[in-house]
C-alpha cells in the first residue's frame, strides 16, 4: 500500500495550483483570445443555458476536459491546437478553472491559465456574451467535441 504524504488543505492545493498557471483578468483574457489564445468554457450545460456563453469559446465540460485536449487522446476535440497554444479556461467564478488549468500544465500545455472571476467577472466587465443556443447532445454524441460557440 502506498504511503500518503499527509493531508493538505484546499487552500494549500489552490495556492500551489494558482502558482503554476497564468491567471488573467477578463479584459486580459479577452485580449489574449484576440491574439490567438483559445478560450475553453468548462461550465455545465445547465450553467451555460442559465447564464449565457462567450462567443468564440469552445465548450468542453470539466468532466471530459483532459480527454478532449490531450494530443494523444482518440477523443480529442479537433478545434484544440498543439501543446504550444495558449488555453484559457472559464468556469463560473474562477475556482474550478484553477485546478483544471494546472492539470493541463501537467499534460504539457505550458501556457494554460484561467479567467479570474470566471464567467461572472467576464459578464460584469461588459465583455461579449450571448444567450446559449438551445441544444441537446444526442445519446451517442460525446460531450466536448462541438465547434466553438457563435
Amino acid at each position: 500500500m502506498a504511503v500518503s504524504p499527509g493531508r493538505r488543505s484546499l487552500a494549500e492545493l489552490f495556492a500551489d495550483a494558482h502558482a503554476r498557471i497564468e491567471r488573467l483578468d477578463p479584459v486580459q483574457a479577452h485580449r489574449a483570445t484576440r491574439s490567438g489564445a483559445l478560450l475553453i468554457d468548462i461550465r455545465s450545460d445547465l450553467d451555460r443555458e442559465r447564464d449565457g456563453v462567450v462567443p468564440g469559446a469552445l465548450h468542453i465540460p470539466r468532466t471530459v476536459l483532459e480527454w478532449r485536449v490531450d494530443p494523444d487522446s482518440p477523443r480529442r476535440n479537433p478545434h484544440v491546437g498543439g501543446l504550444d497554444q495558449q488555453l484559457i479556461l472559464l468556469c463560473d467564478h474562477g475556482y474550478s478553472s484553477v485546478f483544471a488549468a494546472v492539470t493541463l500544465v501537467e499534460l504539457g500545455f505550458a501556457r494554460a491559465g484561467d479567467v479570474i472571476g470566471g464567467y461572472a467577472a467576464w459578464r460584469d466587465a461588459g465583455l461579449p456574451t450571448a444567450p446559449a443556443r438551445p441544444w441537446r447532445r444526442g445519446a451517442d454524441e460525446p460531450a466536448g467535441l462541438r465547434a466553438p460557440d457563435e
